[in-house]
């Protein structure tokens, strides 16, 4: 069977499992999503060995973390929200909303996070009586296939439709891109020319864009408290994560107090211009791309690619870069996906602002910041100046996705940029974005 063929069969399939889901009341919805979230969550150390061993990419404990918490924020997201039928009335317009199923969903799964890109599309298209089609990372195939079968045995034992949830088996560009010519949406979590050819397809794409997460640090703020979060959210998953901290900017006046904290916290700070070079050539050998063998990656590893020797404690490498290089003047300003940040020194919080600004618009624009501050006027002023989609208030940069359900954004694996990242959307997805709302209108009196 031919790419063309198995498509072909994969949207039949998923046609006929379409037909017969979209007549699903609301009970019977919600019991199939609970189900593959459960079951999801019965898996979830065995699902993230899969998926470290057959990539070689992130952290054991992180992804089990990750694997194991996924289904409880969905049930947080979802519990108690109309999907089927009459969801709302808008009394003030004489309106009623009817929501109704999009179609047949085309999932692209990054190989960065298999497990959860998979229960979090899946989940968020049961809700809306969608039916889902995942196209793996190559590199992914084995846990993400893994994952669905998961997720379709505990489909298969409510009775529900077969073939709700589809994996392609062997993924190839070609099938992927046929597969986004013949769905009905597409969610496209990937690099960004998947992420392209997605919105090419001719048909409603979600996707997003590269993460490079600023981070501010505010004068007087406690360092201690802000470093920690910082070495969290950039050490977590070996850096895997798109919202990781990718920089600390911070106050020169306190540089040694903030430093400190910073090591204290397993920041291994490195300033000489030679040693710094040296991680840049490592990171960036052609001076612009990430060096794809170091994605994912431990920090000895990234220092041995480097020729430097670091201290066993260290959790992330923390690069000296000069603020009049912020932005396109310096390759490290861009996204890093291994735990690798950079330490820019500013004179005041609008500098660091400004810093921030220049780093997001060489990369990462539309994705995410952070600001540690007791000032919620100088947060709102970062909120207004900063071409994010999501700016964090004394949080790890990871909380962008609300995995520990911290903060009032929607639990995704899917960060919209808007259209600073060429997205369709500025927020994180959820199943809202994945159901269609017919308005049933009454004359006004």
């Amino acid at each position: 069977m031919d790419n063309q063929e198995l498509v072909a069969q994969l949207v039949a399939n998923a046609r006929q499992a379409l037909a017969e889901f979209e007549h699903y009341t609301q009970e019977q919805v919600d019991a199939c999503v609970n189900a593959v979230l459960d079951a999801f969550g019965a898996h979830a150390e065995e699902l993230a060995r899969e998926a470290v061993e057959e990539t070689r990419l992130g952290d054991l404990a992180a992804k089990i973390e990750k694997n194991a918490g996924s289904p409880d924020g969905i049930h947080h997201a979802l519990d108690g929200k109309k999907s089927v039928g009459i969801i709302g009335y808008d009394e003030e317009n004489k309106l009623a909303l009817v929501a109704k199923p999009k179609g047949i969903m085309c999932s692209v799964a990054p190989c960065t996070n298999p497990n959860v890109t998979a229960i979090f599309n899946a989940a968020y298209a049961l809700k809306g009586r969608n039916v889902l089609i995942v196209a793996p990372h190559p590199r992914a195939k084995k846990s993400t296939l893994h994952t669905v079968q998961i997720m379709n045995d505990a489909l298969a034992a409510l009775g529900a439709p077969k073939n709700l949830l589809q994996c392609i088996e062997e993924p190839s560009i070609e099938c992927t891109q046929l597969l986004m010519q013949a769905s009905d949406v597409i969610i496209a979590t990937g690099g960004a020319a998947m992420v392209r050819s997605a919105y090419s397809s001719g048909h409603p794409a979600f996707g997003v864009g590269p993460g490079n997460v600023q981070t501010i640090i505010d004068k007087g703020f406690n360092y201690k408290e802000a470093a920690e979060q910082i070495v969290a959210g950039r050490s977590y998953d070996n850096g895997l994560i798109c919202a990781g901290n990718q920089s600390a900017i911070y106050p020169a006046a306190d540089e040694a107090e903030f430093l400190a904290a910073m090591k204290e916290a397993g920041a291994y700070y490195v300033s000489d211009d030679e040693t710094v070079q040296k991680f840049r050539t490592a990171l960036f050998p052609d001076g612009r791309h990430i060096n794809s063998k170091l994605v994912g990656q431990y920090p000895k590893d990234i220092a041995d690619a480097a020729g430097v020797e670091i201290p066993e404690w260290t959790r992330i490498i923390l690069l000296k870069v000069d603020k009049a290089n912020a932005g396109a003047k310096d390759a490290l300003c861009a996204e890093k996906m291994c735990p690798v940040t950079i330490a820019i020194a500013v004179d005041s919080f609008e500098e660091g602002v400004a810093v921030a600004k220049a780093n997001l618009l060489y990369e990462g624009a539309g994705h995410s910041a952070v600001v540690h501050t007791y000032d919620d006027k100088k947060a709102e002023y970062a909120g207004v100046e900063l071409p994010v989609s999501r700016l964090l208030v004394n949080q790890p940069g990871i909380f962008a996705a609300n995995p520990a359900l911290a903060n009032g954004l929607n639990p995704t694996s899917t960060l919209g940029c808007g259209s600073w990242g060429n997205n369709s959307i500025s927020e994180n997805l959820t199943y809202e974005h994945l159901i269609n709302i017919s308005r049933i209108a009454w004359i006004k009196q």
